[in-house]
């Protein structure tokens, strides 16, 4: 992103000669030869560094920076000022100013000090938004053998290096941002940041504000200038999760920063020009939704210049051992690095048997319920959430596919009831006993007695 920059100095020719200097180095820039002038500019919040000299006609430099600074603006300002009024550049420092500059001006020495004011903004920018945003990068990914998978690494290697735009489709739960991330870190990109927004969770009038940015007034609680998510992300990757659920009327804007690369605050006037690679996922049918005339047919097409679909669980069952195990590594370290871990057989045909709806992100909750739950080493029946080892198709819903897997349910709560009672006789009915026995909690053990009521053994 080419950065803003501004000069405030009331004498024209010192304007000019910067100016010229900076535009040839390849700097937008803006002049102002008052106060008044200079907060103006500000206040739009489009300028990324100011230089702004001390002495101006109607307040002072440090009186701009601290107006500035009041008003919440985050512009960077580099002090211009005579030898004789050091002190004064001094104060300015103080007053939150990010370096000062002595007439006369060099040349070299001007684009040294503005580089380094704008490598230290950029870090700036980027460690803000690791704070306000959860990024979850992972350590490392699975690595699928199911054929569906093996093609979405396939489609992932070969788009990652370019630029174009890809629309990921797959249900809920599947993996849709971690192929995004994959993308990323398999682009020319992968130092910048990686910035996934959620679509649906913006409020519907604040989307585009979010989105492109707005300047001070723009709308009533628009007290200070914001930076978009857009110019945020510059360089790097952004991620618009959950697109069908953006407006209309954002979607014809959206559509707008596809084509021109230039994105508009709103309140603002001056078009920015971007660097941004757009990801785009969604759970829903774009194309039913294009058919019904709520989402856009030409943002529609833009977005799935590339597409590629992420399979349920369920199709690729294969894999579904050596993933829980993958993820019981994951949680242990992250949980109980001491801790070791396995799966019993039972429990493993368990969840081989189960459609799993919520996909890998169900998996990976019920992965770390079973760690939490589990008394020794080794997860057990037990352990599994209650809705995984329900039967859940009779005899007559069910084809023989289905049958079969209902028979194993019931087999495996049957084999567990018999374990129960069985634990509980031996214990003289001392349920506290045949709980220790068992290696569980006396809780999960009146838990499962509880689920399997009416099973006989």
């Amino acid at each position: 992103m080419t950065l803003q920059v501004m000069i405030v100095d009331d004498e024209v020719a010192v304007r000019q000669i910067l100016a010229a200097n900076l535009e040839k180095a390849g700097y937008a820039v803006d002049q102002a030869g008052c106060a008044r002038d200079a907060l103006a500019l500000l206040a739009a919040g489009e300028v990324d560094i100011a230089f702004c000299d001390i002495c101006l006609p109607d307040l002072s430099g440090i009186d701009v920076l601290r107006q500035a600074r009041a008003a919440g603006i985050e512009t960077r300002f580099i002090m211009i000022t005579a030898f004789a009024s050091i002190d004064s550049a001094i104060e300015a420092m103080r007053a939150g100013a990010a370096d000062y500059i002595i007439k006369p001006l060099r040349n070299e020495e001007v684009l040294h000090r503005l580089r380094q004011v704008g490598e230290l903004k950029g870090m700036r920018d980027e460690n803000r938004m690791l704070r306000n945003l959860v990024m979850g990068k992972a350590a490392s990914d699975y690595p699928f053998t199911a054929p569906p998978m093996q093609e979405v690494e396939h489609l992932v290697s070969k788009v990652a290096p370019t630029d174009s735009t890809v629309l990921i489709t797959g249900e809920s739960g599947v993996g849709k941002n971690v192929v995004a991330r994959r993308i990323h870190r398999q682009s020319r990109r992968a130092e910048a940041l990686f910035l996934p927004i959620n679509c649906g969770a913006i409020p519907d009038a604040l989307v585009e504000s979010e989105f492109f940015g707005h300047t001070k007034g723009a709308f009533t609680s628009a007290d200070k200038a914001r930076k978009g998510l857009f110019l945020q992300a510059e360089g790097g990757t952004i991620l618009l999760d959950e697109i069908g659920d953006l407006p209309l009327p954002v979607q014809s804007k959206l559509l707008d920063v596809l084509e021109e690369k230039q994105v508009r605050a709103v309140g603002s006037e001056r078009l920015q020009r971007i660097d941004v690679r757009i990801i785009a996922a969604t759970n829903r049918s774009l194309s039913e939704m294009v058919a019904a005339k709520t989402f856009r047919e030409d943002l529609y097409f833009r977005l799935s210049t590339f597409h590629i679909h992420v399979p349920p669980l369920r199709q690729m069952r294969q894999d579904i051992p050596g993933l829980v195990r993958f993820m019981l590594q994951r949680t242990a370290e992250r949980l109980a690095p001491a801790r070791k871990v396995s799966l019993d057989p039972l429990a493993e045909e368990l969840l081989l048997s189960y459609d799993w709806p919520g996909n890998v992100r169900e998996l990976r909750n019920a992965v770390e319920c079973a760690f939490i739950l589990a008394e020794g080493d080794r997860i057990t029946v037990a352990d599994l959430p209650h809705e995984i080892g329900k039967v859940r198709h009779s005899a007559d819903e069910a084809g023989p596919a289905g049958q079969a897997s209902g028979d194993l349910r019931h087999m495996l709560r049957r084999y567990e009831v018999s374990m129960l009672t069985q634990a509980i006789q031996q214990a003289g009915g001392d349920r506290r006993i045949a709980a220790q026995k068992l290696g569980v909690s006396l809780s999960t053990l009146y838990r499962k007695l509880e689920e399997n009521e009416g099973i006989g053994s």
